[in-house]
């Protein structure tokens, strides 16, 4: 008696603790301004994480991205230390060639691989903006979290304009450099 009663108690407060913890979820969702779903449609009862229902939960998303960003990374790292310690000068390496490979080559794989990174940092910081644009808000700014939050729109217009402003930066900077470069002195 005294134990199925004990059970019965340590069973509704697991319930009560399980309902709060929902509770809790909700509110944090409409906190960050995100809608409130039925948690046995979208909860991942592992974890307690939305999980999509087309298949990839947004953790192996950014997993995957994680991963490969690291592959790039160390690929990168390699390829730098092969020209610049493997290989002669550019200007002396006319004819070297490193597994079929010359110099021209290398260097041509190395700006792929850094065009391929700065794409995949930008689908990153894509698949994180709320948190960002939450630290922002939050962190930087030193606003109160209930002060008028940015709605998903917003997010948008701020990320698309940042990311206009960035491309502009880095193309002034691209089209100074070709009108101030020099050629040798003749």
């Amino acid at each position: 008696m005294i134990t199925s009663q004990t059970t019965l108690m340590a069973d509704e407060m697991t319930q009560d603790s399980s309902a709060r913890t929902q509770r809790d979820d909700q509110t944090a969702a409409l906190a960050r301004g995100r809608p409130v779903t039925r948690a046995a449609e979208t909860q991942n009862p592992a974890r307690g994480n939305p999980k999509p229902s087309g298949g990839w939960s947004k953790t192996i998303i950014n997993f995957a991205l994680d991963t490969v960003l690291l592959v790039i990374v160390c690929t990168l790292l390699f390829i730098a230390a092969v020209l610049r310690f493997v290989f002669p000068l550019p200007s002396a390496s006319a004819g070297w060639t490193l597994w079929g490979f010359g110099y021209d080559a290398w260097s041509n794989l190395q700006f792929a691989l850094v065009t391929i990174l700065g794409l995949a940092i930008l689908l990153h910081v894509m698949l994180h903006w709320s948190w960002v644009c939450g630290v922002m808000m939050t962190k930087v700014l030193k606003r109160d979290r209930t002060a008028a939050k940015l709605d998903e729109g917003q997010q948008t217009l701020w990320g698309v304009g940042l990311l206009i402003a960035v491309v502009n930066v880095v193309g002034l900077l691209v089209g100074l450099a070709y009108l101030m470069v020099q050629g040798p002195a003749l």
